[in-house]
This record gives structure tokens, sequence and C-alpha cells, in this order.
């Protein structure tokens, strides 16, 4: 089984423009995103897709491989699907945020094994366990329930499952999993996935996953021992030199 890890990476963005190539001790976000993908054992192959000359011949510079898309593609799921329609041989495809720099391969290598354990399923991603409390209430912090296959019920920004019973400021984070926003899909399912129009519930949560799981796709996922580290704003930078310190 061979699976192609596709970085989708844009120049323009309304919170940090330049994003992709902005430095972390020394090297841009997005190096430091191919060359973790790297050391995932399971990933065949690696490559960036953009739509900016800047980043393409950035990841040329590095040794990366990169192609270029449409700057048309309304997320970054259509804009992978380009590339792995385009790429022959492959049977997974691993859409792989392209700004978290310190993404672990164990990470990407327990998605992908998803598929390797179920051979029904379609769409793969992780969780984790909430550890502070103030995630729960926090609507940028995407929640996920799932049912004891693994299979997700529902994701939501909203605090799932609703502890009924209990006072707000008593509720435990052991009942709580925060969506690790890493998916992989079976080449087919990602080409079929971009031809569905938006959904009622993806719309009202912006949230593009709930638009497969309305059209009755299944997505399966794994718990990760690992947090994602996603650098957002110009405000995290710092936070993310403090990290890579405290790493060396």
């Amino acid at each position: 089984m061979k699976s192609l890890g596709i970085i989708p990476a844009r120049f323009e963005s309304s919170r940090f423009p330049g994003k992709p190539l902005v430095k972390i001790g020394g090297k841009t976000m997005v190096q430091r995103v191919y060359e973790q993908c790297q050391k995932a054992a399971t990933l065949t192959e690696v490559i960036v897709a953009t739509d900016d000359s800047r980043i393409f011949d950035h990841v040329i510079s590095f040794g990366g491989k990169v192609k270029m898309t449409s700057s048309n593609h309304p997320t970054g799921t259509d804009r992978i699907a380009e590339v792995a329609a385009s790429m022959e041989g492959f049977d997974i495809i691993v859409n792989i945020q392209g700004d978290e720099p310190f993404i672990h391969p164990q990470q990407i290598e327990s998605v992908i094994n998803i598929f390797e354990k179920n051979e029904k399923a379609e769409i793969a991603t992780g969780v984790k366990l909430i550890e502070n409390q103030a995630d729960i209430f926090n609507p940028n912090v995407v929640k996920c329930v799932f049912g004891k296959n693994g299979k997700a019920l529902l994701f939501s920004r909203s605090p799932i499952p609703f502890l009924r019973n209990e006072e707000k400021e008593n509720w435990s984070v052991t009942n709580f999993y925060k969506h690790i926003g890493m998916y992989a899909f079976r080449k087919s399912t990602l080409l079929k996935i971009t031809k569905l129009a938006p959904s009622r519930l993806e719309k009202l949560e912006s949230l593009e996953q709930l638009r497969w799981l309305e059209n009755g796709l299944e997505i399966f996922t794994t718990e990760l021992p690992f947090d994602s580290f996603g650098i957002d704003t110009p405000e995290d930078l710092e936070k993310a030199e403090d990290f890579l310190k405290k790493e060396n």
C-alpha cells in the first residue's frame, strides 16, 4: 500500500500572509513540515502543493518535491485532490497541515495504519484527549465524539458530549477529545468528495468534515499521544521559537 503525503501551502492568508516561508530557528515553516513528514515510515513520498511561485522555488531550493496547482481551490482538500489526480500508483493520500512545523512522524504513521487495520476505512484522522479545561469551551478547538469502533459520530466547535448532570465548571477533561486536523483518504474517496456540494452542517460550523459525514462517508479515528502545534498568527512564532529551544 503506497501512501502520498501532500502539504498544501498558500502564500496568501488573511491572518498571516507568507506563512509557509516564515523562518523558525533558521528554517522555513514549509521546510520543517516537509522534513518531519519524511521521517514517517509509512509515507512513500512527500510533495508540496502550492499556487505560488515563491513557495515553489523555495521547495526546489531545499531539495523537496512540489507541484503547482490552481489558485481557485476553495479548500486545501481540493488543492491536494488536484495533485493526487495527477500522480499514479498511490493508494492513500494524506493531507498534512502546512502550518504545523513540529508535526510528529508517529501522528502520520498512526493515521495511515488505520487503513492497514480496517480495509473498509475510507477516511482516517486523529484525536487526542483534551488536557486543558478551557479547550472544552474554546470554539477554535474542534471536538470529536466517536463510537467503540473508532468511527467518528460528530465533530463540533461546541463542547460534545454535553454533560447534562454536571455544572460546567466541574466538567472533566477525561470526557472530551479534540480533533487533530490531519486526514488520510483512499485516493478514490478523495476524488469523490471534491465533487460534493457544501452541506448544511458544514456551513453552520465551518467544518469541512461535516460535509463528508452528511453524505454518508465514514471517518475513522485513532487516539494520538502527541498534540498538534499550529502556527495561525505572527504571535504564534514566539511560541514556536520557545518550543524549538526546549526541544534542542
